[in-house]
């Protein structure tokens, strides 16, 4: 039962999402890897083999709020209330099936609310920035978003109450199962 409670945990650890519904993109260099597995993200995120997971919530802007989970650099989505502002502008509530990663990032610029002040990140050992395609039900396999995203085993934006470790571009922080392995 331990090996179990501990897998799920490992699989359901580590969701980022919407702290900005603004970025100032991407820094040099960043890493192309459509379907970038465990393995490219270990190459660039301290070297050694790594692996994360992540199961989370975001919110912090006007209108929306997005559930998260990852197995692999991918996983499930589901915009819990409808968003109606940043890349995911238009996913009513209830819509949203999957994310996959569509690039490593080594960087960005976030905000966790519209009135937080914009903070950079950095792609390294416990954090990953990701240019991430979404997903609804009838749209195939064209991705119906893409917005960056933030997973982090640590807090990202200390400023702010509650432990934010995992934000997706224009939706906002929140708090996640995070899990990283080496």
């Amino acid at each position: 039962m331990k090996s179990i409670k501990a897998g799920m945990l490992g699989l359901v650890a580590l969701v980022w999402v919407a702290c900005s519904g603004r970025s100032d993109g991407p820094t040099s260099p960043s890493y192309s890897a459509a379907g970038l597995g465990q393995a490219s993200v270990a190459s660039v995120v301290g070297g050694a083999r790594t692996g994360f997971g992540f199961n989370g919530r975001v919110s912090g802007f006007p209108t929306g709020a997005v559930f998260l989970t990852d197995v692999k650099s991918g996983g499930g989505f589901r915009c819990e209330a409808t968003v109606a502002q940043g890349p995911l502008n238009g996913c009513a509530a209830g819509e949203g099936v999957r994310w996959d990663t569509a690039q490593l990032l080594a960087s960005t610029r976030f905000r966790c609310t519209g009135a937080d002040a914009a903070k950079e990140i950095v792609t390294g050992a416990g954090t990953v920035v990701l240019l991430a395609d979404f997903y609804r039900a009838g749209d195939g396999n064209d991705e119906s978003f893409t917005a960056q995203m933030i997973v982090s085993a640590t807090d990202i934006a200390p400023d702010i109450p509650g432990d934010q470790t995992l934000w997706v571009q224009g939706v906002g922080c929140g708090s996640a199962v995070v899990n990283f392995s080496r």
